[in-house]
């Protein structure tokens, strides 16, 4: 055997050894895909259709016959929906805030409007649907729902009048569809750019993480604990060194939104910048975090991205989570990714005012402070 080929097989055993003896990085390397395969199977349908969530929306019934009656209470009973009960002004509000699908309101007069124009006499009641312009696949979904529904309690017991009268059923009522934000025109780039930039600033933030756990193998820490610098002064430059460039990169990718593809800060530019310091706080203690835990780079960086990959997906920043079901979307309210995603959403196509950031940014920064307790706790100043 050739010199040149017994070098060749010597390399790559000892690179394929090398991977194997890592048992960490080796797992994350089968685990990730795996999961991330399981997760969009899971969400679209997977062997069954259990995993569908319903879909929450109010109802007003602002006329209180017969007819708004039953139809609320077989609204209710639909498997593909979650009714609430609410008065218009609450409904219309929880929909502009993105806690609701849609909303419908039945008119005063509708009960009787309807059984008359259901055979074609007289004005087709005014039905109307306010819906999350950011769900709109979902609007004619739900109208859809709601036509069956009419038409089936308006039916109820007339058929043979119908019959007998010669006349044709057609639908009884007029439906006006209406979306709802408190910004100018919902833009799907915002929620697109809130999501990725999520993603990638905390992608740096492992990055940042790897780079302090090879500055650890160096001894470079160990040096620098010689200096009379403090711990705090020693980890602390790095958060904030971090989380400058993650607000640089945060400028840099909005500023690209807005120019291009014309997103816009339609609510309160200050909870906006809250948020974005917030978030990136976060991501500057993620590396951290990583970098205290961590054992080999290799590893280290498998285990965390595979870590980040969770908490993007799980916070609706690759698909929205109002298509999780509903145990998934309450468990995501302790992701910090959900709290950062929904928190830009707030501030740029939602239009919403400064305290809808108070909440996003209380949670963004109580998570930072956990993992920087975590990191002072667990870092370790001597080489591996």
């Amino acid at each position: 055997m050739s010199t040149a080929l017994t070098a060749l097989r010597a390399l790559v055993r000892k690179d394929v050894l090398t991977f194997l003896r890592d048992r960490r990085a080796l797992i994350v390397s089968i685990l990730t895909p795996i999961a991330i395969a399981a997760f969009f199977g899971f969400l679209f349908g997977g062997d069954n259709n259990s995993a569908v969530t319903r879909m929450p929306v109010a109802i007003s019934d602002q006329d209180g016959s017969e007819l708004s009656r039953a139809l609320v209470e077989d609204l209710k009973a639909d498997a593909a929906l979650g009714v609430e009960v609410l008065d218009e002004a609450a409904a219309r509000e929880r929909v502009r805030e993105g806690k609701l699908r849609a909303a419908i309101v039945l008119p005063a007069g509708f009960g009787a409007a309807a059984g008359a124009a259901l055979f074609g006499a007289g004005v087709r009641p005014a039905l109307t649907l306010y819906y999350d312009p950011s769900q709109g696949l979902a609007q004619p979904i739900i109208a859809g729902l709601l036509t069956g529904h009419v038409m089936r309690e308006a039916t109820r017991g007339l058929v043979a009048s119908a019959g007998a009268a010669g006349g044709d059923l057609r639908v009884p009522f007029e439906l006006g569809s209406v979306p709802l934000s408190s910004g100018p025109r919902y833009n799907g780039y915002a929620h697109s750019f809130a999501g990725m930039s999520v993603q990638f600033i905390l992608f740096m933030g492992i990055d940042a993480g790897v780079a302090l756990l090879l500055m650890r193998q160096q001894g470079v820490w160990r040096r620098l604990r010689a200096a009379p610098l403090s711990r705090t002064v020693l980890l602390g430059s790095r958060v904030l060194g971090t989380t400058l460039i993650a607000l640089l990169i945060l400028a840099a990718v909005y500023a690209a939104a807005m120019l291009i593809f014309k997103v816009r800060i339609a609510g309160s530019l200050a909870g906006f910048a809250a948020i974005a310091v917030a978030f990136a706080l976060l991501a500057a203690t993620t590396g951290l975090m990583i970098a205290s835990l961590g054992g080999s780079v290799a590893a280290t960086r498998g285990m965390s991205t595979f870590a980040v990959l969770l908490l993007v997906m799980l916070g609706g920043a690759w698909v929205p989570s109002f298509i999780f079901p509903r145990w998934l979307q309450d468990a995501a309210r302790f992701v910090p990714t959900r709290w950062a995603v929904d928190g830009f959403d707030a501030m740029t196509w939602r239009g919403q005012p400064f305290a809808a950031a108070l909440l996003p940014v209380g949670v963004l920064l109580g998570f930072a402070a956990l993992f920087a307790l975590v990191a002072v706790w667990r870092f370790d100043w001597e080489a591996d």
